[in-house]
């Protein structure tokens, strides 16, 4: 009785990326197709843009028995939200990537002649796809994300988006190095 609870505490407590591959077996060809929506478990992304913790994740991938271990390949997609690294502006949109990773069983040549952190592994009958997503997602999106190709960002003086400024916003300045005849202009005038 404490064991199932134990086993349904971490079924529980494990990520939705972490998949059982027990139905599929060790014997090379062995194929298993997962066709479902996950909840993100924590953010993945970079600082501007990432998918949240608790957005749906789209995996569309196939589970391979092979020699050494599990092949898993496939598609994984979600929702995008950040901001735009010129105008600061809310920005949304959608990523998808392409995952192909190799999970090695324990004891296989490949686990033996491999460091812990080439490859993933099958641990007890499952693999973890947390990491190999969190790495392709982070490259598939853009370091500095635009809310649009032609956004022109924030004036340089008032920080106001220039998108919603009036025509010919700008603002008079003076070049310190003549700021001294300036103000001895603006002395002579006065005396005179």
């Amino acid at each position: 009785m404490a064991r199932q609870a134990n086993a349904k505490a971490h079924r529980a407590s494990r990520s939705p990326l972490v998949l059982n591959v027990s139905r599929l077996g060790r014997r090379p060809g062995s194929m298993l197709s997962i066709h479902e929506t996950v909840v993100s478990p924590s953010r993945i992304g970079v600082a501007l843009v990432a998918i949240e913790a608790g957005a749906p994740l789209e995996l569309d991938l196939r589970m391979e028995s092979v020699s050494e271990g599990v092949l898993v390949t496939g598609t994984v997609s979600g929702p995008t939200v950040g901001e735009c690294a010129r105008c600061l502006s809310p920005t949304a949109g959608q990523v998808e990537i392409e995952l192909t990773e190799l999970f090695a069983y324990p004891d296989s040549a490949t686990d033996e002649t491999t460091e812990s952190d080439e490859i993933g592994r099958v641990v007890d009958e499952t693999v973890d796809l947390e990491q190999p997503i969190v790495d392709a997602v982070g490259l598939a999106l853009p370091f500095s994300p635009l809310c649009g190709p032609d956004c022109i960002g924030l004036c340089p003086d008032c920080g106001i988006p220039l998108a919603t400024a009036e025509p010919g916003h700008h603002h008079d300045k003076l070049d310190p190095r003549w700021a001294k005849l300036a103000a001895l202009r603006d002395q002579i005038g006065d005396e005179s």
